[in-house]
């Protein structure tokens, strides 16, 4: 588990950690869940992505996953909504472990994005910015005091996904801890993030 730190970084993104680099075994696996829903591989990710979490760092905090949401469309055509599945795995995980955690899927697309993939560094954060909010009634629950905020996701690219929800639940009026965490993150995110100490 490492900190991990997109080239160039976007403008308010929190420091994120993940488990592993997107390559390999690991890329396949995220895939097939994603895109060809491959289900019983939510398990696995979802620990994955809670072992994040935990590194993230909570101080005796309840840990208040926020899910990045899908497009509408693509929750439909692919019959689920991959990220979502994967936050309710690792909240369980970390209950499990003894860390007081709950997901809170609180944040919605306010108006539709194209599809990032081809799509610049530069280029991506201009499709998505402005692009999420919260909805009414996560706002009173993000501002809940002695709560830790983590935004996750299942793949780090540019971090413009992430800067967007940080951006969105700082508007909201969260003010505690915020942090990321993702299953994968390309390789050159992990060199850089090798500079950045662990909490």
């Amino acid at each position: 588990m490492r900190r991990v730190v997109p080239r160039p970084r976007p403008r308010g993104l929190p420091a994120v950690y993940a488990a592993v680099a997107y390559a390999g075994a690991a890329r396949s696996a995220l895939l097939a869940h994603k895109e060809r829903g491959a289900l019983r591989l939510a398990r696995p990710l979802g620990t994955a992505l809670a072992a994040g979490v935990r590194v993230c760092g909570h101080g005796g905090e309840r840990v208040v996953l926020v899910p990045v949401p899908s497009a509408r469309g693509a929750v439909v055509r692919r019959g689920h909504d991959p990220v979502r599945r994967l936050a309710l795995v690792a909240a369980e995980r970390l209950r499990r472990g003894g860390i007081r955690a709950e997901l809170l899927p609180v944040l919605r697309q306010r108006r539709a994005v194209a599809d990032q993939a081809g799509l610049s560094a530069v280029a991506r954060q201009r499709n998505v910015s402005g692009a999420l909010e919260v909805v009414r009634c996560g706002a009173l629950r993000l501002r809940a005091p002695g709560c830790r905020v983590v935004l996750v996701d299942d793949v780090l690219t540019t971090g413009a996904s992430l800067a967007e929800a940080a951006r969105a639940v700082r508007a909201a009026g969260c003010r505690g801890g915020l942090a990321a965490a993702v299953v994968a993150a390309p390789r050159d995110a992990f060199e850089a993030g090798r500079a950045c100490p662990l909490p």
